[in-house]
């Protein structure tokens, strides 16, 4: 076919990836190769596409392709997370704009109706991956919540209460008032808020005086168990074994000594309110409070309730914690009006105050006592930890990049219990009966549960569901047939393809999904789910702030796509991710590589146009012409770099290789090189050679770029086809180069030697001001000695390509000339009154002056340290670049300066 003039992303993309699916082009249909295999972090089911789901499934894709190219048995496993708040909230937001809400229907009916939910509106997310050309497996689609899926997660549920390793247990959680429900810590959003710091006088219960204590939530004295002071602050020594009476509520609680209180911050004696503080608690804990003996005080909607002890007066029941809209007091009001009234009140401040927020709900977070089902994960922990430790060398797993490692040794070696029971309806419910002596019978079905608790014993099911963390720790084997064909056949799924080879994850959720399923691989398979760990960075904004809706900073992947292409937006990801640093947006960078592509599409016009076809070997043809050599060798270096880059999971390293061998080395200099020369006004026939080894590189070109730039390389991939022999297969199952060739170190100096002096020719006339196309005469004052063979073999594409006449009786001795240094070779350029020599030193000797002037101001205001550590970052990034740029504008002038001799 021929290739269309102008490039049309839009016009192919659709086209080819609708042609994979219907092929199943992505199945693992190898069954004798190499398995290799990626599971996709699954996205919400109630997601859609954004900047950094572009990233993450970009860098998968660029993996399982390349996999593929290699002949391996290449699985990329996708689906979605049933995501139970984010549902959950959106059928219920449905339901209210019916004037309906979900405690209307039982359980059951609610369920139904996130069902129906899913069935018309969720999954939007997996269509718009398919926009971004995810080679995923669709025909093996997993969803969090499907029969066998479900049955992995209650397994696993079993068995771990079964050895001990989860139990039910009263502690502190993070409470949504909003929601009502316990959330995960990447569910809470901490955000500084103008609040408030209150001084007040706790009695001693002797009389004797008043210790003071300092609060931001004045309301959670009425649940107060205790007032901590440092064990080194002298000033409470006397009264440490003392007690106070708590105003309002009467209550005695003791003076204890704990390293939590801090001699310098306020008085140096604090509260403790174990039921609502995480501090607290573990305060309370050490003080010898059993968590059955804290008090809760508020109820889940974020109301005062009467704790075990009676002793909170009744005009506080009911009130909300702090104000809320239509609502004239609250508890935190009629507190701080009590004890100033009391005379209690020492004073107030304003303070900011770091506070926690439910990223869904809005809602301010509560510490809250109640009780819910938790994980042993200190236990699960540690053969994770040794894995990480072991290495994949020694049957563990690499963290990619290493210096994550230290993060991921913290926090799993001060791991805390895993909270993962959810107060929803929709999710996987808790396998968990309970008798009415409250005896809890767990198992994995109502029947089994019976049988346990034995013939007439009334049982009613735990009505909480899973957090989803704990279903998607299993994605790993639960998605590839775990329980059921965890036998002894070899070809089953999950034998072939567990452990994975590679997990893509953005650092954010190293400990939240990362490290659970590192934990829960090891033990329930006995091996680690992957062998790597690559974790990548975060797309920031174009000026590093993080991404937000409430910003107004957010970009859309598929409005980039819509503008420049599929392929475009993925070459920019792959450029930019170096190794878990954060990448910032940047739009013009992403219309570059659009440049790119069309770059490419156009060499494949100018090839086609000159009767150059797809090869029909993948070995490198035979080749006389040093140019071809010289090209051959360039293919053979550069899938060398390639292949080190993907060894060492090097994306930004990758890209740039690939960008500069199909930009600069095989469209500005080798087709520019072997473009047919005119001969009296007659395009003259490009060489046959030329021909063969120009086809062969382009379908390396797209060989290597198709992980990267999928859809372009598809379609030129067959609109290069030799017309007498179509191909015969896809360039999604073509096979990675191996050219079976060698650099050509002779051919390459001589090319390289022949560029260099075209740049210089071409520098020099544009610092002069000679337009390129004018034709000068010029000759070798010194001719090295390997020169002497370039020149001759080369004279044509020096005079075609420079625009320069090489005259060798030329005496360049006295006549007005400029000079061209290359290697030991001297090329003299007569410029024959082109220009006025004189004007021309005095313009580049000012134009010297400037630029060396505006260097050395830009390199005072970097060597001030007030400027760097005060300024914005962004101004002294600019101020680099720039003091950068006049100080190679300076180096490039006094360079012109000098040829002017």
């Amino acid at each position: 076919m021929t290739i269309d003039k102008t490039f049309d992303p839009a016009a192919i993309e659709a086209k080819w990836y609708a042609h994979w699916e219907a092929t199943g082009a992505f199945r693992p249909d190898r069954p004798h190769a190499e398995p290799y295999t990626i599971v996709n972090p699954p996205p919400n089911v109630t997601g859609s596409l954004h900047i950094g789901h572009a990233l993450d499934n970009t860098l998968q894709d660029i993996l399982i392709r390349h996999a593929r190219l290699q002949g391996k048995d290449a699985l990329w496993v996708v689906g979605t997370d049933h995501a139970g708040i984010a549902t959950q909230m959106v059928v219920e937001r449905q339901l209210n704009a019916r004037q309906q809400k979900r405690t209307d229907f039982t359980r059951d009916e609610f369920v139904a109706k996130v069902w129906e939910w899913k069935a018309e509106s969720g999954g939007e997310i997996t269509g718009q991956l398919r926009r971004l050309g995810c080679s995923m497996d669709w025909e093996n689609e997993r969803f969090t919540m499907d029969e066998g899926f479900s049955k992995a997660v209650i397994k696993v549920f079993v068995d771990l209460y079964n050895q001990g390793l989860l139990y039910r247990d009263k502690r502190l959680v993070n409470w949504d008032p909003g929601l009502k429900t316990a959330i995960s810590d990447l569910e809470v959003e901490t955000r500084e808020i103008n609040g408030k710091f209150w001084h007040f006088k706790y009695p001693l219960e002797d009389g004797s005086g008043f210790i003071s204590v300092a609060t931001t939530r004045p309301e959670t004295m009425l649940a107060d168990m205790a007032v901590a002071v440092n064990p080194a602050d002298e000033r409470y020594a006397h009264l440490v074994g003392k007690n106070v009476r708590l105003p309002i509520t009467g209550r005695l609680i003791p003076i204890v000594t704990d390293e939590h209180a801090d001699p310098e911050l306020g008085s140096g004696a604090v509260k403790i309110t174990p039921g609502h503080d995480f501090n607290d608690f573990e305060v309370g804990k050490r003080a010898g409070f059993k968590a059955s003996d804290m008090f809760n005080m508020l109820d889940g909607e974020g109301r005062v309730v009467q704790t075990a002890d009676g002793l909170i007066p009744a005009e506080y029941i009911g009130q909300y914690r702090f104000g809320i809209e239509g609502e004239p007091t609250n508890a935190r009001k009629m507190v701080v009006e009590a004890m100033d009234a009391l005379g209690l009140l020492e004073k107030v401040e304003d303070r900011v105050i770091q506070t926690p927020f439910g990223d869904r709900s809005g809602q301010v977070i509560e510490p809250w006592l109640t009780d819910q089902w938790y994980v042993d994960a200190e236990t699960l922990a540690k053969p994770a930890i040794e894995a990480a430790r072991k290495g994949k060398a020694n049957g563990g797993f690499d963290i990619v990049p290493k210096s994550w490692e230290k993060t991921y040794f913290n926090w799993m070696e001060n791991i805390q219990p895993w909270c993962v029971s959810r107060q929803l309806w929709w999710g996987h419910q808790i396998p968990a009966w309970f008798a009415a002596d409250g005896t809890c019978y767990v198992a994995e079905t109502e029947e089994a549960a019976q049988a346990l608790a034995g013939a007439g014993v009334e049982l009613t099911r735990d009505p909480d569901v899973l957090d989803t963390w704990f279903s998607s720790a299993l994605w790993p084997f639960g998605t590839l047939g775990w329980p059921d064909d965890a036998g002894a056949d070899s070809q089953t799924m999950l034998n072939r393809h567990y452990p994975n080879d590679v997990l893509i994850s953005g650092f954010d959720i190293l400990f939240f999904w990362d490290a659970r399923m590192a934990m829960q691989g090891i033990h329930f398979m006995k091996e680690v789910p992957w062998k790597t760990l690559y974790l990548h960075g975060l797309v920031r904004a174009a000026d590093g702030s993080k991404m937000s809706k409430s910003k107004g900073n957010t970009v859309d992947p598929l409005g980039l796509i819509d503008q420049y292409g599929a392929d475009a937006l993925r070459f920019f990801m792959a450029a930019m991710e170096s190794q878990g640093r954060d990448i910032k947006m940047d739009e013009s960078r992403v219309a570059g590589y659009r440049n790119f592509a069309t770059k490419l599409w156009n060499a494949a016009r100018f090839a086609q146009s000159n009767g150059i076809s797809g090869s029909h070997s993948v070995d490198a043809p035979k080749a006389e012409l040093a140019v071809n050599r010289w090209i051959i060798g360039e293919v053979v270096s550069t899938v060398q770099k390639l292949n080190k880059a993907f060894a060492e999971f090097r994306f930004d390293g990758m890209a740039d290789v690939l960008y500069h061998f199909v930009w600069d080395q095989f469209c500005d200099w080798y087709l520019e090189l072997i473009k047919p020369a005119f001969v009296d006004g007659e395009k003259q026939d490009m060489d046959e050679e030329s021909k063969v080894v120009a086809g062969w590189v382009l379908d390396q070109i797209l060989v290597m770029l198709h992980p990267f730039m999928p859809f372009i390389s598809e379609e030129l991939w067959h609109a290069l086809a030799d017309p007498a022999c179509p191909r015969e297969y896809d360039v999604i199952h073509a096979k990675w180069p191996e050219p079976l060739a060698d650099v050509d170190t002779e051919a390459k100096a001589e090319i390289e030697w022949l560029v260099e002096i075209i740049s210089k020719v071409r520098a020099a006339k544009n610092d002069l001001g000679i337009s390129p196309g004018t034709k000068m005469g010029g000759a070798f004052m010194k001719v090295g000695e390997k020169a002497v063979w370039f020149v001759k073999d080369q004279h044509s594409a020096i005079s075609r390509l420079a625009r320069l006449d090489l005259d060798s009786e030329w005496e360049p001795s006295s006549a007005a000339k400029i000079q061209v240094v290359v290697g030991d070779s001297i090329l003299v350029i007569k410029l024959d009154g082109a220009i006025d020599l004189d004007a021309e030193r005095s313009r580049i000797s000012k134009a010297i002056e400037a630029a060396t002037k505006e260097r050395d101001a830009l390199a005072g205001r970097l060597s001030n340290a007030a400027f760097v550590e005060k300024a914005k970052p962004e101004a002294v990034e600019k101020a680099r670049a720039d003091h950068a740029e006049k100080a190679a504008e300076a180096e490039r002038l006094t360079a012109a300066l000098k040829r002017l001799g």
